[in-house]
């Protein structure tokens, strides 16, 4: 079902780059403006970038087996940060086209014409974009945040190409509608750099944010009124999916009946809080002083 829901928005994303890249490579062939025709270029990124969306949900949601005991959320982190490195070529393809206009201005042709089609087709973008981000959100999947992401940069560079098309117009200075072209890559270069960080840091099991931290370790609390401590507390996140270890330390007369239940409680406890996510717990004596921890660290049993 999640799967089904998520890629009905990567097909949303797909039919409107399909739209979008009818609409601005019109606004070119109309103007010849350089900023359009960057414009028109991101756009096909935007295609390219929706088709590897698709695969890399439809790779994730394949459920865990013998040689992916963890299942395959992380193809998410692939797509995004493909989407990262599309969005820098973009970048790099709007300067390589804008810079030779700085040299030699040529003027622009049918320019309101052109600019009403290339903002009818960021208002698509912006709609859709929207949709996407919230899709993302609600149900924590980093391609669809990554796919809204780079719509939205498409949105600033429609934006800034209208505004400085139509300076061009205003002003008589031809040479504006490159530097216009040139300021937009750079404003989308930072976007396709933040993607990119972000999706090396989930390949390298980064720690799930802090305020889920908090939330495990308020749990973890109320159970030290009941003479239990913990120790080796370790959270990592691929996709959507969120994995939690920590090892328990019990008295030791307790029963291994007595400690299951209290694992078992203690794991409910943890869904609750944080609700999807996957715990894995260790049981061990209180008394045991010298104790190690999973990364072959000494560990006192006192603290998290």
């Amino acid at each position: 079902m999640r799967t089904w829901t998520l890629t009905k928005y990567v097909w949303l994303s797909i039919f409107a780059a399909v739209v979008t890249i009818g609409l601005k490579g019109t606004a070119y062939f109309l103007t010849g403006s350089v900023g359009l025709l960057s414009d028109a270029m991101e756009s096909v990124v935007n295609l390219v970038a929706a088709v590897v969306a698709l695969a890399a949900l439809t790779i994730a949601s394949i459920p865990p087996d013998e040689d992916h005991a963890y299942g395959h959320s992380k193809a998410e982190y692939f797509s995004s940060g493909f989407e990262g490195a599309l969005i820098l070529l973009a970048a790099g393809s709007i300067a390589w086209t804008a810079i030779p206009r700085l040299v030699n201005p040529q003027p622009l042709e049918q320019v309101w014409i052109g600019l009403g089609i290339s903002a009818l087709a960021a208002l698509v973008n912006l709609g859709v974009s929207r949709i996407l981000l919230h899709a993302g959100r609600t149900y924590n999947s980093i391609t669809l945040e990554a796919n809204a992401h780079h719509l939205m940069t498409d949105v600033w560079t429609s934006a800034g190409v209208i505004v400085g098309v139509s300076a061009v117009v205003l002003s008589g200075w031809e040479r504006l509608d490159p530097i216009i072209a040139l300021v937009v890559a750079a404003n989308i270069l930072w976007t396709g750099t933040h993607l990119l960080r972000r999706s090396a840091l989930g390949l390298l099991d980064t720690a799930i944010p802090p305020s889920e931290q908090d939330a495990i370790m308020q749990v973890l609390d109320q159970y030290r009124t009941r003479g239990v401590q913990y120790h080796a507390l370790r959270t990592r996140q691929a996709g959507a999916r969120k994995f939690i270890s920590v090892h328990i330390l019990v008295p030791g007369e307790w029963t291994v009946h007595r400690g299951h239940q209290l694992l078992e409680q203690l794991e409910l406890d943890i869904k609750a809080a944080l609700p999807g996510v996957q715990i894995l717990t260790h049981l061990e004596p209180l008394e045991t002083l010298t104790d190690w921890d999973d990364r072959g660290t000494p560990s006192s049993p006192w603290g998290g």
